[in-house]
């Protein structure tokens, strides 16, 4: 029984004490561990592994004519988008991700949806405002509208190119779009230039630069960056941080599935992703038709999710893997 407290509610002439109960310390800790274990409940019956590995996909132009080994067809594109839907997977933003708010239904898993060079074939817009029919975005739309809880959601990494746009207005109503539309906005420099070797200014000079235009035309501060080419300044912190901008996360251009967030093994200053392409030459191993197919056949390697945001479910083996930031969050079964 609870303990019983009478509490006088002065509210004017006529009032009368109302008895208000109180749970006791024994009470609430047993409603809160019958909490708990419905959660390990639920994230058992899920399969949930949030330390498992969360594919990272990236495209570059969608054309009917492909001219580089980077471009895909819009049919390709939209394959590889159905190939998503049919594999249990979610999409996430990349900033959704590295700050650890990957909401998705239990038992689905999350996978990120990353373009570079922000091309016309990515982001077109009509005389009305609306997507052209087979660019990126629009096919996006459709796969998602056909498949109820697909997220038509994505991170584009701009350059100064913005979409093939040059006039300021034109390059803020495309920037605009993406932020009302729930897309990301990441940096990917300002002129697509090669990192590596530069010194520190000119590394501030092309991130801060296209960082401060993006702020201006869209009140958007990118929370992550792609590096062009996938090649790291000589001190990798020069990414994250410097005059004008601060990235929570700093993604490449590899060859594998991304760590979790919560495991030990995510570094935030070289996360990897993967070519989407198909199984040729090289990317018989390491682009996202092999890597798709190798985590659908090693499902304990996958991340599968809980259903809740507020926790990080994972079978009771993983526990090494976890890190000590989230060891509050921490919903081993």
């Amino acid at each position: 029984m609870g303990v019983v407290a009478v509490a006088a509610i002065v509210a004017g002439c006529g009032s009368e004490p109302v008895a208000q109960v109180k749970d006791t310390k024994a009470e609430a800790a047993a409603k809160l561990q019958k909490t708990k274990a419905a959660k390990v409940a639920a994230a058992a019956k899920a399969k949930a592994n949030e330390l498992g590995q969360i594919p990272v996909l990236m495209w570059h132009r969608i054309v009917d004519k492909p001219a580089t080994t980077d471009d895909r067809t819009p049919a390709q594109f939209r394959a590889d988008l159905e190939r998503l839907v049919k594999d249990g997977y979610v999409p996430v933003t990349a900033a959704e991700m590295v700050t650890g708010k990957i909401d998705i239904p239990a038992g689905k898993h999350p996978v990120v949806l990353t373009f570079d060079d922000s091309s016309p074939s990515q982001l077109t817009l009509d005389g009305t405002g609306t997507p052209q029919p087979g660019t990126a975005v629009a096919i996006l739309q459709e796969v998602a509208a056909k498949n109820p809880g697909f997220r038509p959601v994505a991170t584009f990494y701009v350059t100064r190119d913005m979409f093939g746009k040059t006039n300021r207005d034109e390059q803020a109503q495309m920037l605009l779009w993406l932020k009302n539309n729930g897309f990301d906005i990441g940096n990917h420099t300002r002129d697509h230039h090669n990192l590596r070797g530069r010194t520190h200014q000119q590394v501030e000079e092309q991130i801060g630069g296209i960082g401060k235009e993006i702020g201006a035309l869209s009140q958007v501060k990118p929370v992550t960056i792609a590096l062009p080419y996938g090649n790291q300044p000589n001190k990798k912190e020069w990414a994250a941080r410097g005059n004008g901008y601060k990235h929570a996360g700093v993604f490449l251009a590899g060859y594998t599935p991304a760590p979790s967030p919560f495991s030990r093994s995510f570094d935030p200053l070289g996360i990897p992703r993967i070519r989407a392409m198909d199984k040729k030459g090289d990317c018989a191993q390491f682009c996202s038709t092999a890597w798709l197919d190798w985590l659908k056949g090693n499902p304990d390697m996958r991340y599968t999710s809980d259903g809740d945001v507020a926790t990080v479910a994972y079978p009771k083996f993983k526990a090494p893997f976890l890190r000590k930031a989230f060891k509050t969050y921490a919903l081993p079964y």
